[in-house]
């Protein structure tokens, strides 16, 4: 099991992984990963509707495409999560982000890490989000859970990531974006 002490010294004080690659994608968003201050600390994720016309059913962290109106990133992925699962962007504290990642939706996606205390209660909405569920933060960092596959998609070999916590499958740009918060934590040097 990991604190939120020990996950936010972790966090804080290793540098970043340098990315294979830079993000390029011309669109921006962002990703709120929201870390529960539990006793045993908890990342919050969501199914995304069956409805919705891209990435219907995924699993997904709150978040979505910058508005105009948005200050900055980070208030992109609190707006998000406010609009998909009810959570107040006061209740947020930030910690930081994570680099840029590339989506194949032609975003160029910026995590946010945030801790949220309890007792909170969370409501989806409908429209985006068909449920949301936690897993804990001690799992997720756990670098032994993940497993990849390389694949050759536009002529670009992308290595997409996998992870299972119990009926859910957590893949692609999700998954890679916890793979490397658990790269950045689970450093030692």
């Amino acid at each position: 099991m990991i604190s939120i002490s020990d996950f936010i010294h972790r966090f804080q004080l290793q540098l970043p992984a340098r990315p294979a690659h830079l993000a390029h994608n011309p669109r921006n968003a962002a990703v709120l990963l929201p870390i529960i201050c539990k006793p045993e600390p908890t990342l919050l994720l969501t199914q995304r509707s069956a409805h919705l016309r891209s990435h219907a059913g995924q699993i997904a962290f709150p978040g979505g495409a910058a508005d105009p109106e948005d200050a900055s990133l980070i208030a992109t992925a609190l707006r998000e999560a406010e609009e998909e699962v009810s959570l107040p962007q006061n209740k947020v504290q930030i910690l930081g982000q994570l680099a840029p990642l590339d989506s194949i939706g032609g975003y160029c996606v910026t995590p946010v890490i945030g801790l949220v205390a309890e007792p909170i209660v969370f409501r989806t909405n409908p429209a985006e989000v068909a449920g949301i569920f936690e897993i804990p933060l001690s799992d997720a960092l756990s670098l032994p859970h993940y497993r990849y596959l390389d694949i050759k998609r536009r002529n670009q070999q992308r290595r997409v990531y996998f992870y299972w916590h119990q009926e859910h499958m957590i893949w692609g740009l999700t998954a890679a974006i916890i793979y490397r918060l658990a790269q950045q934590v689970q450093k030692t040097s």
